[in-house]
């Protein structure tokens, strides 16, 4: 990688704090269990109090009755869903696109929510590494190598980190390993690397991050 290239910064606002209720019991697809809303990640990085305690429900859209996304899961025969809800989704030329995120305990589907097209399907199986950063922010990245990698954005990036590390584990032998720091690389496309930091900005007492995604 070309490390003189300039790096495209990105601003990202911070969720606003709500007073924080008692920690909720979850549902995740068909089974509930009790677990907080920081699940894997509390401690790892810094923390924001709206994420620690939000109500996790697993699908915010209503998957089964929506005709497009029910019929796309019926022809990969998948209809346990983990989780489902709006992403911003990064091109390979860096432009943010939106998609909507299902999560099932086989795989992740990526569908443009404007032309009704499933966009991509990865396996659960294939997903290797999930990367974050330690700060205040709403970007992660999902490791594909046998294809090629995904850079995300949500506001609910715990709660999605906890369910794909949750479904992988139940289907298989081992945990994918979720890595945070500050800088790290991901495979927009085959034979493209890019380069995405974080760099921490205070905004109150919130916190805010800074993201440079190199062009």
């Amino acid at each position: 990688m070309d490390r003189f290239r300039p790096l495209r910064r990105i601003q990202v606002e911070p969720e606003r704090a709500d007073p924080p209720p008692p920690p909720p019991a979850v549902a995740i697809g068909e089974a509930a269990e009790m677990v907080p809303a920081a699940g894997m990640l509390m401690g790892a990085k810094v923390r924001r109090r709206a994420a620690v305690y939000r109500d996790c429900k697993g699908d915010y859209i209503g998957v089964h009755s929506d005709p497009c996304l029910a019929k796309i899961l019926s022809k990969q025969g998948d209809n346990k869903v983990l989780f489902a809800d709006k992403v911003l989704k990064f091109t390979q030329s860096g432009k943010m696109k939106r998609r909507i995120l299902v999560i099932t305990d086989f795989a992740l589907y990526l569908v443009d929510p404007d032309a009704d097209i499933l966009k991509r399907r990865i396996a659960l199986a294939a997903v290797d590494k999930l990367c974050i950063s330690k700060l205040s922010d709403n970007f992660f990245a999902i490791i594909v190598p046998t294809e090629y990698d995904c850079l995300m954005a949500s506001t609910r990036k715990k709660e999605i980190v906890d369910v794909i590390v949750k479904a992988i584990k139940s289907t298989s032998e081992y945990e994918p390993e979720v890595a945070s720091s500050n800088r790290f690389e991901y495979h927009a496309a085959a034979e493209v690397i890019k380069e995405v930091e974080f760099e921490e900005a205070d905004v109150g007492f919130m916190g805010q991050a800074t993201v440079s995604i190199d062009s």
